[in-house]
């Protein structure tokens, strides 16, 4: 395979896999994966027409690819896997610490917890809902947690490139070193006797907030929770209590994302609809994620 290093990105020549390395699949995953230059690129295969729609990043990322067979195509992917053409054998990134990425830069930092929540496809959808509002990282475990992955990267549609994915060793720890730094942690929970709007509002001078939210069904872990300096529900309508994990994310973050203003003009608006209704405690069900 011919192969051109781009500067200051490594990239070995052997064309042999190793132990530790991944697959990459798909045009925007493809894409994303070259043009970062963290990523370090074991092969590259493509058909005639995929390296024609990924020009542009293998231009700038000096990475050629071996032209394949669409037939016969050589990357050894689960046979249902949609590669469109593309596919990459990569390392897995090493984003750094915690302290490293998640030193807030401003009282609007934002960070997303995951407590065990293994779906890759759950997971790339976070980290792509997580990048558009603005996240700093996604924290999960290390163990019970989706791995780096071509259906993550996929599922994540390019996200996994430029958003940090930390995998710690202890998720109690890390929310303790976030707290550290000044973060304001909310669990996510459906019996929460708070609404996110309400925790939110609660944050000591408005700065930096994490969110956390666990599996679908079995939602956080108690530790987890203890660790947490607020427990808050999503509010929906009685009759549509639940949410998927990256949907209650997207939820979450777009609440954090709005001004303090815009929150409590949300939260008189809510008391005043409950007043005329005569419920002064409206408590809906929330999603089974927390």
């Amino acid at each position: 395979m011919s192969r051109v290093k781009s500067p200051g990105r490594k990239c070995r020549n052997s064309g042999k896999g190793t132990s530790d390395s991944i697959w990459l699949f798909g045009i925007h995953a493809v894409r994303a994966a070259l043009l970062n230059p963290e990523r370090e690129i074991v092969r590259f295969f493509a058909t005639r027409n995929a390296a024609g729609r990924l020009a542009d990043a293998i231009e700038k990322s000096g990475h050629s690819p071996e032209i394949s067979d669409a037939r016969k195509f050589p990357a050894p992917l689960d046979p249902g896997s949609v590669h469109q053409g593309a596919a990459i054998e990569a390392l897995p990134l090493d984003w750094g610490t915690i302290g490293k990425i998640c030193a807030p830069p401003s009282s609007s930092a934002r960070v997303v917890l995951l407590d065990r929540i293994t779906d890759p496809q759950n997971v790339g959808a976070i980290l792509r809902t997580s990048e558009a509002f603005g996240a700093l990282a996604a924290i999960a475990p290390h163990r019970h947690s989706a791995p780096e992955s071509g259906g993550l990267a996929k599922s994540a549609s390019g996200a996994l490139e430029r958003l940090p994915y930390l995998r710690v060793r202890n998720l109690a720890q890390a929310m303790g070193e976030l707290k550290q730094m000044g973060y304001y942690l909310i669990g996510l929970n459906e019996s929460a006797p708070v609404s996110v709007l309400e925790a939110l509002a609660r944050r000591p001078g408005l700065g930096p907030v994490g969110m956390a939210f666990g599996a679908e069904g079995s939602g956080l872990r108690m530790r987890t929770s203890k660790c947490c300096d607020c427990l808050a529900r999503i509010e929906t309508k009685d009759e549509f209590a639940t949410l998927n994990v990256s949907n209650a994310v997207a939820v979450s973050l777009y609440a954090a994302s709005i001004g303090q203003s815009e929150i409590s003009t949300l939260l008189l608006d809510a008391c005043d609809s409950a007043i005329a209704t005569g419920d002064r405690n409206p408590h809906s069900q929330g999603d089974r994620f927390g």
